[in-house]
């Protein structure tokens, strides 16, 4: 048996902009998916603290040092700029990996930029 664990997420990042008219994802700044360990492509679930919207996603990889967070394509319709938002990745383990695991909680500040790695 396996169980599906919180793996890491970034916790109330500033959507910066919105891209209505794009094939769908998030773009996040490389060092907020470096400091979460998300790949580009990879499934991402965001959670919107303003309005309460969930989606899944993939994340697409941003410019370095940018602070982007942007919702692209249909996402575009569940958040605005300014509003917080937090991107969760989880993964499938083992009884025995899932009992010791420990998730990475990344912390901004309203720019985007990290404050704190848990």
């Amino acid at each position: 048996m396996t169980r599906e664990m919180f793996r890491s997420k970034i916790h109330r990042a500033t959507v910066t902009e919105t891209e209505l008219y794009y094939e769908g994802s998030i773009t996040v700044d490389k060092n907020l998916l470096d400091a979460a360990d998300i790949l580009p492509f990879e499934k991402v679930q965001v959670v919107n603290m303003n309005n309460g919207a969930r989606l899944e996603t993939y994340a697409l990889e941003g410019a370095a040092e940018s602070g982007i967070i942007c919702l692209n394509g249909p996402a575009a319709r569940l958040g605005f700029p300014g509003d917080e938002v937090v991107i969760i990745t989880y993964s499938h383990m083992s009884e025995a990996d899932a009992k010791k695991h420990k998730p990475t909680i990344v912390l901004v500040d309203k720019e985007n930029k990290i404050r704190k790695v848990i």
